[in-house]
């Protein structure tokens, strides 16, 4: 069997593996639960300047980079497991069913873009999946593909010990998780729910599922409403 593998393309190699090399994702790295490269989009560029950007076609600010350097870099990659995905605040919005989808392929291909972003042509001709981690802005696409990766990866058999603990996340019923508390029980003179301390599971498991259902009835209208609809 295969193991999953981040392929990352970006004009920063040295911002990896960055946090995913450190705590759950890093351990699961060590020990080979998945695997990842980072490859230098520059070690493409064809001038002795190393030029990997352009003016963009019409005029405008900024500068826009260029398809050829990262066809190229994409074909040094080519048979790399997964889609060709592009992190781009106008793709389709990550969450947690999306995680889930591509933690159990083979793994995907990011390419982070950086300035104003990258020649249609490439997304186009390489038929890139455009994905966003969130509506705001980033200088580039390294911090979105950490967060990506890191979803995924912590989704992986072997990396998390118990994996009933996955069970009651956010977004894994569609609501938003419950409150956690633990020792000491009392402090600054705040006491934890009487209800965890029973030792009553039953109890605790309604307690936890009614809290879930009121932060997300609040925080989160629209997590709601889809909550709601898929009960009925």
């Amino acid at each position: 069997m295969s193991v999953w593998t981040a392929t990352v393309l970006t004009l920063f190699p040295e911002m990896f593996p960055g946090p995913l090399g450190h705590s759950l994702a890093g351990r699961a790295l060590a020990a080979g639960h998945w695997n990842f490269s980072a490859i230098d989009i520059r070690e493409f560029a064809t001038d002795a300047h190393r030029t990997v950007d352009d003016a963009p076609f019409g005029g405008g600010p900024g500068m826009v980079m260029r398809a050829d350097v990262l066809d190229a870099a994409l074909d040094s990659v080519a048979g790399a497991p997964g889609p060709v995905i592009y992190l781009t605040p106008r793709g389709r919005r990550f969450n947690q069913d999306l995680a889930e989808s591509l933690a159990a392929g083979p793994g995907v291909t990011l390419l982070c873009g950086r300035f104003e972003g990258i020649d249609e042509r490439l997304i186009e001709a390489r038929q890139c999946v455009e994905i966003s981690v969130g509506d705001f802005v980033l200088s580039g696409g390294e911090p979105a593909a950490i967060a990506l990766i890191d979803a995924c990866v912590r989704l992986l058999p072997g990396v998390i010990g118990d994996r009933r603990s996955l069970d009651e996340e956010s977004f894994q019923r569609g609501l938003l998780e419950y409150p956690h508390y633990t020792r000491p029980a009392t402090w600054r003179g705040l006491t934890a729910p009487e209800v965890l301390l029973s030792g009553h599971h039953e109890n605790i498991r309604a307690w936890r599922l009614d809290q879930a259902e009121r932060i997300t009835r609040e925080r989160r209208p629209d997590l709601w409403d889809r909550y709601v609809a898929s009960a009925k």
